[in-house]
């Protein structure tokens, strides 16, 4: 299940407003979407679906100006079971072309795993904001267990903290700014979570035109 929008990966909704999703994107394609970007105000990353591709390291250095940390992790001891030790914290180096516009990043509850972790890495970017509703709070790598019947569940064996220590595991990715669909605006065809993020990076409404008219 996706929420972004319809349409190619990389759109450009107005003259100021570049949109890219991430349920379609490439990671060989980073650098040009940042530079088809560039002179727009605006660049919204849609996360409300899951990753196409990783795109944690291959989109993230293009939206910050020097080294910059997002994340840091728990893992086992397996010299001492029950017990966990931090790692070094994971940091962005920058790339270039920079994206130095406003960077709008949309999440909901679809966005799990992977998506938050790029939500994480994304959200460093000078200025940026997360607009949506709060993400699964699923996030880490996993180890599969198999069940009778040919289920099987899932566990996630490492801890993922932002730099500061403050976990999103079983609490999600809280946005900056939420904002939830509504039946009006489902039924007038708007996507409110984008337009909200869009208005507030602007400083002025923003009313996402129709498929028709881009």
């Amino acid at each position: 299940m996706v929420h972004d929008l319809p349409g190619q990966t990389f759109q450009m909704l107005s003259d100021s407003v570049a949109y890219l999703k991430l349920s379609s994107v490439v990671a060989a394609n980073a650098a040009s979407y940042i530079e088809q970007a560039r002179r727009a105000s605006v660049l919204v990353i849609d996360i409300r679906n899951y990753p196409n591709e990783f795109m944690v390291f291959a989109l993230g250095g293009y939206l910050v100006g020097g080294a910059t940390p997002f994340a840091r992790f728990t893992v086992g001891d397996a010299s001492n079971p029950g017990a966990f030790g931090w790692t070094a914290t994971v940091s962005h180096t920058p790339r270039t072309p920079r994206y130095t516009g406003s960077v709008v990043i949309l999440v909901d509850e679809v966005s799990q795993s992977q998506a938050e972790y790029t939500a994480m890495a994304f959200r460093v970017a000078p200025g940026a904001i997360v607009v949506g509703s709060t993400t699964a709070g699923a996030d880490g790598n996993v180890s599969r267990i198999p069940l009778p019947g040919g289920a099987e569940g899932m566990i996630s064996g490492i801890g993922v903290f932002y730099p500061g220590g403050q976990p999103t595991q079983r609490i999600g990715i809280v946005p900056d700014l939420v904002v939830h669909p509504t039946v009006a605006g489902i039924r007038a065809g708007r996507d409110e979570v984008l337009e909200a993020g869009v208005s507030r990076a602007l400083g002025r409404e923003f009313r996402l035109r129709s498929v028709s008219d881009r």
